[in-house]
């Protein structure tokens, strides 16, 4: 299925853009990040395991079970601080 995944702050930087169609067979939202993190190079350290990442599905903030389908919206940013 084709989805659009969008990135922000630190992780746009990281990986150079701020959208990009995907065309995935991730039945989740845990499942595409392996498939990027599969990718290597920028993916794999901005979106690794272990590290601090939020997802939204559709622009709601969602967790790694939430389900993809065609032309969802998935955007990855880190946490967000404020003071």
């Amino acid at each position: 299925m084709k989805i659009t995944v969008r990135y922000f702050a630190s992780i746009r930087e990281a990986i150079g853009t701020g959208q990009e169609g995907v065309d995935t067979a991730a039945a989740t939202l845990g499942a595409l990040r392996d498939e990027l993190i599969a990718r290597g190079g920028a993916h794999a350290s901005s979106l690794a395991r272990g590290r601090a990442v939020r997802m939204a599905l559709n622009q709601t903030l969602s967790d790694e079970s939430a389900s993809l389908a065609e032309g969802a919206e998935v955007a990855f940013f880190p946490p967000v601080t404020g003071g």
